[in-house]
């Protein structure tokens, strides 16, 4: 579900710009340290006893602020330039500088982030889950849903649909089509950061924590099909199982190689992921 939370970031910004927020994983990195900061002394490792909707407000403005940032200074410039390479390169530079920043101002150790419903895992039928787990399944799901829904069913989610069909038309019926861009960078950002706070307490919290996630989430928005929301669940169902099973029941040595020579698979037989459309263009 956290593979398929960040790769639902990528399918936003693909939607309205045709590119890809390569950021994203330190985004989920930058929510994580942020949510950490304002819930858990970094010094002594105990909660600062604040309710846990202040990390929730603090993580969702710096989403936010982080996608605004990514918008303006890596893809608008190279939109402009209307190079089919240079956004791939500013937004892999945005990241690295948000995880090299985030190490000199915060720290580079890996620090532990209590889960606010508790540590013990849940048992039912002798199988243990944790109450965050769950929690992440649960945001995901109303997440995506939520999005595909305002897509669908808002003048602004129309106007983003519109934009994703063809820019230079939405622009000619008044639709602004920066804004909109704009607006999917920022909202793919929030959402990768609350991918991070709510994968922290599952993990070590650190500057690199969202390096691998981010490679992974990618790999899933292949898969699954990067324009489809419900694809992008069941491809991050299919690589965290392949990894889980994997690891279980042969050697965690192995667990990367199922999931990505399904994404070899994938690519060779179906280009545009098990649930991507083919899209036919007069030229």
């Amino acid at each position: 579900m956290t593979y398929a939370l960040i790769a639902f970031g990528y399918n936003l910004t693909f939607a309205t710009s045709k590119t890809i927020n390569f950021s994203l994983g330190n985004v989920l990195m930058l929510g994580g340290v942020v949510g950490f900061s304002l819930y858990v002394d970094i010094h002594t490792g105990l909660l600062l006893g604040r309710s846990f909707l202040i990390p929730v407000i603090g993580v969702l403005i710096a989403g936010l602020l982080a996608g605004a940032a990514v918008h303006k200074f890596a893809v608008e410039p190279s939109l402009k330039l209307k190079s089919e390479y240079t956004w791939v390169l500013a937004t892999l530079a945005m990241g690295i500088i948000i995880k090299n920043s985030v190490e000199q101002i915060w720290s580079t150790g890996d620090f532990r982030f209590p889960s606010p419903l508790g540590d013990s895992p849940i048992r039912i039928a002798g199988l243990g889950i944790y109450a965050q787990e769950i929690l992440l399944i649960l945001v995901t799901i109303l997440i995506v849903f939520t999005v595909e829904i305002f897509k669908r069913k808002s003048i602004y989610g129309k106007a983003i649909q519109a934009v994703s069909l063809d820019k230079d038309t939405a622009s000619l019926m008044g639709i602004p089509q920066q804004s909109v861009i704009r607006v999917s960078f920022m909202l793919s950002a929030a959402i990768a950061a609350i991918a991070g706070l709510l994968v922290a307490p599952l993990s070590f919290v650190s500057a690199s924590m969202g390096t691998v996630l981010g490679i992974k989430a990618y790999a899933v928005s292949i898969i699954g099909g990067l324009e489809s929301g419900v694809g992008l669940l069941v491809g991050g169902l299919i690589l965290g199982l392949c990894e889980s099973l994997t690891a279980g029941y042969i050697s965690t040595g192995y667990k990367e190689m199922p999931g990505f020579l399904i994404l070899i698979l994938v690519i060779l037989l179906k280009p545009n992921g098990l649930f991507g459309k083919r899209v036919i263009q007069k030229v």
